[in-house]
């Protein structure tokens, strides 16, 4: 046997020996997770009017910043920076106070306060760790494909958080993909493939999509028809020969190792796939606790229920995006901001807190990530009549399950939810939490070749750690 030959038969060259090392499926450390689901709202959730209310905006609604008691605060120079209009023409800072658009209340015996459109996830408050002091860089949407990678879009492609996981840790499952994707991505607008994709990372680390229908839960694997089983397994198995004589020559080739590995997958998704995605063998009573018998909350509680079932049945990130409308997102509030988040939030306010409460029944939420994330807020100011722009500077999300604090507040915003005040976090914050949660040390999960920044690594989130 030659040298080439050996090392391909080994991991197809020195890549994919380092590759092989890193698939073992080993955490660096004892995890308190296993698996993750991913919700994503595009276009840019008000957190003053979800997960941080700021009653001073109704107080001083109408009045500038310059008029308001707490002007002093917005001499801090950080938030004189952040009032510049970052880029010119777009996106100005409105500085016209605009009232909350709905009300808010305490939740839960922790007392969280969260906002009037997100009732059924209030009553799931005392399961949340909520963070209401990230902040991001990009004023535009390119901070969706920041949220998912931690790097500027113009800086380029780079792995996404789900990516990550994928690459740094084994199948729970075999005969599933180790990360999926559920509902439509991102615009190409705003990243496209590249917020479920795995960069340089290589493509055997992307996530695959799958429809919500048993039918047809993924077109390009579907079976022929009348073809027999064994007919299929026997041309798999020449493919496998093929591919393989061909790793020989190109042992470094990422494409080839991700295309052999999609073929095999492939032919085993062909029976998984369907039966999980089969959501009418589910009670009807878990059909209603996410919201499948009302037309309203049915497509985004589909996802939800599927997004269990694939978690229940080994896969370990689910990536679910919400929103989408061929462009930066229906979140997007830069007007009748009351209306569209009214909608928005009813169409996944059950279907959420339907998921929590079925992962916590089964025993899954404990060692199931749940984390529910946009790429900015709105600014507390009012854009045109009825909306809020983009802000970038201080933003919520929330975290539960996994070994995480339960019924938790951590950081804060300023009165009017302008800036991040107390213990801010950049986005890759909410990274590290997820990989340390699952037992793994991005640092030790370096690619040969590739030197990383130090924000992309972020910083476990200690205080909602449990």
């Amino acid at each position: 046997m030659n040298r080439r030959t050996f090392l391909s038969d080994t991991g197809m060259g020195f890549t994919g020996l380092a590759l092989s090392s890193m698939l073992r499926g080993e955490p660096h450390f004892r995890p308190k997770a296993k698996r993750v689901i991913w919700l994503f709202m595009i276009g840019g959730v008000s957190h003053v009017e979800s997960f941080d209310p700021k009653p001073a905006l109704t107080k001083y609604g109408g009045m500038t910043y310059g008029e308001t008691p707490f002007q002093s605060k917005l001499d801090d120079p950080r938030v004189k920076t952040n009032l510049r209009e970052v880029i010119q023409g777009l996106h100005k800072q409105h500085t016209r106070l605009y009232p909350l658009q709905t009300g808010y209340s305490k939740r839960g015996q922790s007392g969280i306060e969260i906002s009037d459109w997100f009732p059924h996830v209030g009553g799931m408050a005392d399961e949340l760790a909520v963070v209401r002091s990230l902040w991001t860089t990009d004023n535009n949407h390119g901070a969706q494909m920041q949220f998912h990678t931690g790097r500027h879009v113009l800086e380029g492609q780079f792995p996404t958080i789900g990516s990550w996981v994928h690459y740094g840790l084994g199948a729970l499952n075999e005969n599933l993909p180790q990360f999926v994707v559920l509902g439509e991505p991102l615009d190409t607008c705003c990243g496209g493939l590249g917020g479920h994709g795995a960069s340089y990372l290589g493509p055997e680390h992307a996530g695959v999509q799958l429809n919500v229908d048993a039918a047809n839960p993924l077109p390009f694997a579907r079976p022929p028809k009348d073809i027999p089983r064994e007919r299929q397994e026997r041309e798999f198995g020449l493919l496998r020969e093929l591919n393989g004589l061909a790793a020989v020559e190109y042992p470094d080739d990422a494409a080839m190792r991700a295309r052999i590995r999609s073929y095999e997958l492939a032919f085993r998704m062909q029976t998984a796939v369907p039966d999980v995605m089969r959501l009418t063998d589910e009670p009807a009573e878990t059909q209603r606790l996410y919201g499948l018998d009302h037309e309203v909350t049915k497509p985004f509680g589909e996802i939800c229920l599927a997004a269990r079932r694939l978690v229940e049945s080994g896969v370990r990130f689910v990536q679910v995006f919400h929103g989408q409308n061929g462009g930066a997102g229906k979140w997007d509030g830069h007007s009748k901001l009351k209306k569209t988040h009214t909608e928005l939030c009813a169409q996944v306010d059950k279907p959420v807190a339907g998921l929590l409460a079925d992962l916590k029944r089964r025993g899954l939420l404990d060692d199931t990530i749940v984390a529910f994330v946009t790429e900015f807020g709105r600014t507390p100011g009012a854009q045109g009549l009825d909306g809020r722009d983009h802000h970038p500077f201080g933003f919520s999300v929330w975290m539960a399950g996994g070994g995480l604090r339960r019924g938790t507040v951590h950081g804060a915003t300023d009165e009017i939810g302008f800036h991040a005040v107390e213990h801010r976090h950049y986005v890759t914050d909410i990274h590290a939490t997820i990989l340390h949660q699952l037992g793994l040390d991005p640092r030790r999960m370096e690619m040969p070749g590739r030197k990383r920044l130090e924000m992309d690594f972020g910083a476990p989130i200690r205080e909602i750690i449990a």
